[in-house]
């Protein structure tokens, strides 16, 4: 009977494309899945919630800030644990955690509710299914085309979530968004089975090597395209070593402010739209087009940084984001507004993830995940002071001017600090920029 077992744990599928795009397509159901709790999900449909419940926006705020700040804490744990033990088993016990809590979520009946499934669903999702472990398989699976990779993954979370916004807007009119999450719930808890037949930890556990290569290139242009870009890594970069950096500090630092601006800005543009005279289906399909357009840059952000640095990409990038936000400034919303939230979602794309193509490309894959694992508490934090703060700001001011003005600056420091986060030293060999 144990015989069985481990040859039933250790079978993994013969495919006759690379098993690294496997594992990122079977991991983009998970995100799929968690990204009902996410942010850019709960900005599309928050109004539905208001108007079933009762509750203010400051009341929903509160509950998804403690939720993104209690994946912040975990994510740290999960990087470890994606580096040590791999992801098979943390994601189909995750998948099926989340199910439930999202079911409870579809038949709440008081806040605490509320918060209690949130939270847990968010705390546990967002690391495990969106964040940190996810990256660091395909850091793991991909070398050469390892920023591609990550693009994907990272397109998938606001991808996902725009398709949610519109499929529980749906939903909602000929039912309500609570059977729209129940439904949510029962796909969550479905998924633990492929989750748990497909997903591994590396190439090297099934006997493969990073990016499908095979252990002799067969010319030397290959030979000398490898050995440039594992140059990064003959230093085994630990956590506490890139801990040390001041580069890692600085993308740190900025990742931080780009995150808190989006969450700041981001949580509130169907809102903004809705009040200055739009219906919610307009406001809602807005944000759903922006957050398309963020999703899909991913990849070609990913593309272009296999081929030139992601410093020099993400440098270019923040004055066009700046320029877009500063619309916001000039225009009173309506369809003007419209047009300048799609806008803006395109010209934000790959900002949330350039810094971790950066951090890959500089430290290696030894590591990514404890290494990047310091920087998720910074963007969770982030991600999860934004709403609170839109929302104290609108009470404040009655207006979203002062928002506008808060993202203008925040992308400002960004940039500066990007601008500094150059290749960091090693004591043996230099990283040369090649990201």
């Amino acid at each position: 009977m144990m015989e069985l077992f481990k040859r039933a744990t250790s079978w993994t599928p013969k495919t006759t494309i690379y098993y690294g795009w496997i594992v990122i397509a079977v991991g983009a159901l998970g995100t799929y899945a968690s990204s009902g709790s996410a942010q850019v999900t709960l900005a599309g449909i928050q109004t539905l919630i208001f108007e079933d419940t009762g509750w203010d926006r400051s009341t929903i705020a509160l509950g998804i800030t403690i939720g993104t700040w209690v994946a912040g804490l975990l994510t740290p744990v999960f990087g470890k644990i994606a580096d040590t033990h791999g992801p098979r088993l943390a994601m189909p016990l995750t998948s099926l955690i989340v199910g439930v809590c999202f079911y409870w979520i579809g038949g709440m009946s008081a806040i605490w509710h509320f918060y209690v499934a949130y939270i847990i669903a968010r705390g546990l999702g967002n690391p495990v299914l969106i964040g940190v472990m996810p990256r660091t398989v395909a850091v793991n699976f991909f070398d050469r085309k390892r920023n591609l990779a990550l693009g994907i993954v990272s397109m998938a979370r606001p991808c996902f979530g725009a398709i949610n916004v519109q499929l529980i807007t749906l939903i909602s009119t000929w039912s309500s968004w609570r059977t729209a999450y129940k439904l949510l719930g029962v796909y969550s808890i479905l998924l633990t089975i492929p989750l748990s037949l497909f997903i591994r930890k590396d190439p090297e556990s099934i006997g493969l090597l990073p990016d499908g290569e095979k252990p002799k290139l067969s010319n030397q242009e290959s030979f000398i395209k490898s050995e440039e870009v594992a140059d990064i890594d003959k230093h085994i970069w630990s956590a506490r070593e890139a801990a040390k950096t001041f580069t890692l500090w600085a993308i740190v630092s900025a990742e931080f402010l780009i995150i808190l601006t989006s969450g700041t800005i981001g949580f509130q543009l169907v809102p903004y739209l809705h009040e200055s005279g739009l219906p919610i289906s307009m406001a809602a399909l807005a944000w759903t087009i922006s957050t398309l357009l963020n999703a899909f840059s991913n990849p070609i952000w990913g593309f272009l940084s296999d081929i030139y640095s992601p410093r020099k990409l993400v440098l270019s990038a923040m004055p066009i984001c700046l320029v877009v936000t500063s619309i916001f400034l000039l225009i009173d919303g309506g369809y003007p507004g419209f047009a300048c939230v799609v806008i803006w979602g395109a010209a934000s794309g790959g900002l949330n993830v350039l810094g971790g193509m950066i951090i890959a490309n500089y430290f290696g894959r030894h590591s990514f995940g404890s290494i990047s694992g310091i920087m998720g508490p910074f963007q969770i934090i982030g991600l999860g002071l934004g709403p609170i703060i839109g929302a104290i700001m609108y009470d404040a001011t009655g207006g979203y001017m002062y928002l506008f003005a808060f993202a203008i600056i925040t992308y400002i420091a960004a940039t500066i600090l990007f601008f500094f986060a150059k290749p960091p030293k090693m004591k043996i060999f230099q990283s040369v920029e090649n990201a």
